[in-house]
């Protein structure tokens, strides 16, 4: 997983993964499948014993036996397979239920080409105290400053090595050995893999490549039920309820509209859009289960009017509006976006996230096998090729263009030059 990140709140999930294996031992059992294989050294092709194997961003992982081997049972829905061993690369496996092939896989782990002695010759020599210096802006940047954020505590932050170039103005940080953070808050002891973290201080970005595991922590019926409480209130709104949201055709009941920005002579414009899955390119293969879109326009507002912003967000900036959750996302030109059902997306390189949803970051994460305690019925949008939504009243940016609606492709030469020159608020647009 890379995630980029700059002070203007810009962030992006991009989950580090490989082309589909070609060689699956997976066994469908009532929506679940079973994930098996063997690891072993691609040299002297002899098992590793111990090696971890884990969906990403889930609660689901083990480790080899003595004989390399092993076995994951994974709810419906696709995965990023990740494979970790110490002095070795990480090796990635995506990986859904549609795909059955009979016999086991080999991952095959090759040594790190880069080691930490390498870093630093890129690099400046280790920066000293590393932690003391820039331990404020890596947690910052990394489990963010949201309340449930705060109630998250990195175990072992000695694991981290940080090094400088002067040349490039750029920091990283690298780990030889696992990240430990505890959330409190979501009740989750998250294990970060961490490739390396990258901070550009002349563009204030920031890249980071990681691999999630989750741990459900124990605690009294008390805790329990607070972090269930907890729990929803991180889901609703986030970037996995709006993907899931979109794969059951649930946008609107579930409280997401999205909304076309366009720019015209200079100045960007909100559109509303009557047939949403028809302006998303929305379509189903029913064969693997997976749902593809591709926006016919590359930007897209969107908003969550059943959540406002907490405050310590609204503190940020005294403009923005209170009464609902705002995000811009960016898609890739021309290419389609793959989710499965249990909101898993790819290639997430190509999303990048700006406003609310930027905000929200590693101590608002939950893994991709959290279900809700209390499902509502899946009763898509009344939506298809061919026929439109009712929305009553769709959401108008203040400042924005009348709300009149527009073909599924809007080509921006086409926009007339009548188009009233406001500006929509910077606190909307982000930029």
């Amino acid at each position: 997983m890379k995630i980029p990140y700059c002070r203007f709140c810009f962030f992006a999930f991009m989950i580090s993964v490989s082309l589909l294996f070609p060689s699956l031992a997976l066994q469908a059992q009532s929506g679940s499948y079973v994930v098996s294989g063997k690891v072993i050294d691609a040299e002297s092709r002899l098992p590793l014993m111990g090696a971890s194997v884990f969906a990403q961003n889930t609660t689901l992982g083990t480790v080899t036996n003595a004989e390399g081997a092993f076995r994951l049972l994974l709810p419906g829905g696709g995965y990023t397979i990740a494979v970790t061993f110490t002095g070795y690369e990480t090796e990635n496996v995506r990986v859904n239920y549609s795909f059955m092939q009979n016999d086991s896989m080999v991952i095959e782990m090759r040594p790190q080409v880069q080691s930490m002695e390498e870093v630093s010759i890129a690099f400046t020599n280790e920066v000293r105290n590393g932690w003391e210096k820039y331990g404020a802006f890596f947690t910052d940047n990394f489990i963010g400053k949201s309340s449930f954020a705060k109630h998250c505590v990195i175990k072992n932050p000695e694991v981290l090595k940080f090094y400088f170039s002067k040349r490039k103005n750029q920091l990283k940080v690298i780990t030889a050995e696992p990240l430990i953070v505890e959330n409190f808050a979501l009740g989750y002891t998250i294990q970060f893999a961490i490739d390396s973290f990258t901070n550009d201080y002349n563009t204030n970005t920031s890249l980071f490549i990681i691999h999630p595991l989750f741990t459900e922590m124990e605690g009294t019926d008390e805790q329990v039920k607070e972090w269930e409480i907890n729990r929803m209130i991180a889901y609703k709104g986030s970037l996995l309820h709006f993907m899931r949201s979109l794969y059951d055709q649930r946008l609107q009941p579930e409280g997401f509209e999205l909304q076309f920005i366009v720019k015209n002579n200079g100045t960007e414009y909100p559109i509303p859009l009557q047939n949403v899955y028809g302006a998303l390119n929305f379509r189903k293969d029913d064969s693997s289960g997976v749902v593809e879109f591709r926006p016919n326009q590359r930007d897209m507002a969107l908003i969550f009017y059943k959540g406002k912003p907490e405050a310590a967000y609204l503190a940020n900036d005294s403009t923005i509006k209170k009464d609902f959750q705002l995000s811009t996302l960016t898609f890739p030109n021309g290419e389609y976006v793959n989710v499965e059902r249990n909101g898993y997306f790819y290639d997430q390189q190509g999303i990048i996230t700006n406003g609310y949803l930027a905000y929200k970051k590693i101590g608002d994460m939950l893994p991709y096998d959290y279900l809700l305690e209390k499902e509502e019925p899946l009763i898509a949008d009344p939506v298809s090729e061919f026929e439109l939504p009712d929305f009553n009243k769709p959401f108008q940016f203040p400042g924005s263009i009348p709300s009149t609606p527009i073909p599924d492709t809007v080509p921006l030469s086409t926009l007339p030059d009548s188009i009233p020159q406001r500006q929509i608020p910077d606190s909307l647009l982000f930029n």
